[in-house]
C-alpha cells in the first residue's frame, strides 16, 4: 500500500518559510566525538542518541557519530532503536530503558541490546530468550542514582547464586554517575567503588559507568566503554569550568516588527516590563511552543525574583535583552543601544550558539542545556552544515 496521499500535508516548516531556523554544524559534533574518545583512553567511545539525538536529528548525528568512528550507541527507547537501526545495520544498538512484557518483539525484530534494569525484567528477558532464542543483554546496577538498576547487593548475590541459568550471561555491566558535573563531589567515589565490587564479582566482564562528566573524571572511570552525551552535542559537561566542546546548534528567529515604546509604557502579558526609557523593541518569532521557554523572560515569571537576570539574544555582535514575558510564539528584545536603522524586519537574532553559549542562556531559565536542546520542537527549518566555513 501507498503511503503518498493527493491532499498528504507538506511536512513542516517549508523551507524558505522559516519563522526561526537551527544550524547544526555537524563537523563540530564529529569533532567532539572524536574529543570524547581521545579522552577516553584505552576505552571504546559509543554516542548517546536519545530523544532525537538530543534535538538535532536523529540521521544527520547517527551518520556522523559512525564516519567518525563510533559502533556503539544508546538509545533510550525500542522505538528509538528501531529507528537508529534502519540507519546503521552494523552497529550495537544498547536500549537504556530495557524491555518489558510487550515489547521484547523489537528487541529480536531490530537486534536490539536491552538494558536489564530490574527484577522484573530480568524474568521478561529470560522468558523471552527461552521462547525467541539468543539476544545479548546488559546489567543495570544502581550505584547511587537510586533511579534504574538493580541495588548492589542483589546484583552481588546475583553473581554469586549458583542456581542462576547458564543462558542469563550479560555481555556488560553499566551503571550512572549521579553528580559527575561535581567532580569533587564524595558520591563520585562511592559509586566507583561499588561498581568495581559489582564488575569483580561478574569476572571483570566489560563495563560502562562514564557519561560525558564521567569521562573527564580521569581513566579510573573510562572502564571498556564511554557513553558521551551532552559534550557531543556541545553542552558543558562539568560546572564550574570552561566548556572546551564546540558548539553544536545555533538557533535563530526571525524579526517580525521593530517598534517604538514610550517611556512608562509597558510590554507583553502581565504588563511586568515597564519601560524605563524610549525604547526600541524588536518582536521575534520565537517563543515557548518552540522551546525557547517561558521562564526565559525578562520579567513576570517567578525565577526573577531570585536575582538571575532574564536571557539575550545577539543582533549584529551585540547582546540585546529579552524584555517582558516569552510567548507562545514571540519574544520582545530590547534594540535600543544598536544603532538606529540596523534592525529591520526579517533580520535573524541569535537565541544560542557560536556567539551565545547555550549553557548562559539555560542558566537564564533555571535549567541545563539538556533541557533546552530536546525541547526544540517541529517549527524550526535545520540546516546541517558539513563543511568547516
Amino acid at each position: 500500500m501507498s503511503h503518498h496521499h493527493p491532499h498528504a500535508r507538506p511536512t513542516l516548516p517549508v523551507a524558505g518559510e522559516d519563522h526561526a531556523r537551527l544550524t547544526i554544524d555537524l563537523s563540530a559534533l564529529a569533532d567532539n566525538w572524536r574529543t570524547m574518545a581521545r579522552r577516553s583512553g584505552a576505552a571504546r567511545t559509543a554516542a548517546v542518541l536519545k530523544a532525537d539525538a538530543y534535538g538535532i536529528g536523529l540521521e544527520p548525528a547517527a551518520k556522523t557519530f559512525h564516519h567518525a568512528g563510533a559502533r556503539d550507541f544508546f538509545v533510550a527507547t525500542p522505538a528509538e532503536g528501531a529507528a537508529l537501526r534502519a540507519l546503521l545495520p552494523d552497529v550495537r544498538i544498547y536500549v537504556l530503558s530495557g524491555m518489558w512484557a510487550g515489547s521484547e518483539r523489537l528487541f529480536f525484530e531490530f537486534d536490539l541490546v536491552p538494558v536489564i534494569v530490574s527484577e522484573e525484567q530480568l524474568v521478561v528477558f529470560m522468558a523471552a530468550i527461552a521462547e525467541g532464542g539468543d539476544l545479548p543483554c546488559v546489567l543495570h546496577v544502581d550505584t547511587g542514582m537510586s533511579r534504574l538498576g538493580l541495588r548492589v547487593e542483589d546484583a552481588l548475590a546475583l553473581a554469586e547464586d549458583a542456581a542462576r541459568p547458564a543462558s542469563f550471561a550479560p555481555i556488560m555491566l553499566l551503571s550512572h554517575l549521579a553528580c559527575a558535573d561535581d567532580p569533587a563531589h564524595p558520591l563520585n567515589r562511592q559509586q566507583l567503588q561499588r561498581f568495581r565490587s559489582v564488575v569483580k564479582a561478574f569476572d571483570d566482564i566489560d563495563a560502562t559507568l562514564a557519561n560525558s562528566a564521567g569521562i573527564f573524571l580521569g581513566e579510573d572511570y573510562h572502564f571498556t566503554l564511554t557513553r558521551p552525551g551532552i559534550a557531543l552535542y556541545g553542552g558543558a559537561a562539568v560546572n564550574g569550568v570552561p566548556n572546551p566542546m564546540k558548539p553544536v546548534v545555533t538557533a535563530e528567529a526571525r524579526i517580525l516588527q521593530v517598534r517604538e515604546a514610550k517611556a512608562g509604557e509597558s510590554v507583553s502579558y502581565g504588563a511586568s516590563a515597564v519601560l524605563a526609557r524610549d525604547t526600541r523593541i524588536a518582536v521575534a518569532a520565537i517563543g515557548y511552543a518552540d522551546g525557547y521557554m517561558r521562564s526565559l523572560s525578562g520579567s513576570g515569571v517567578p525565577l526573577r525574583t531570585a536575582g538571575i537576570s532574564g536571557a539575550s539574544g545577539v543582533l549584529h555582535g551585540h547582546a540585546v535583552p529579552l524584555i517582558g514575558r516569552v510567548t507562545m510564539d514571540l519574544s520582545h528584545f530590547d534594540v535600543t543601544d544598536l544603532p538606529p536603522g540596523s534592525v529591520r524586519a526579517g533580520d535573524f537574532i541569535e537565541l544560542f550558539g557560536r556567539a551565545m553559549p547555550i549553557e548562559d542562556v539555560a542558566r537564564a531559565g533555571g535549567t541545563i542545556d539538556y533541557e533546552l536542546l530536546t525541547s526544540l520542537g517541529r517549527r524550526y527549518e535545520r540546516r546541517y552544515e558539513t563543511a568547516k566555513k
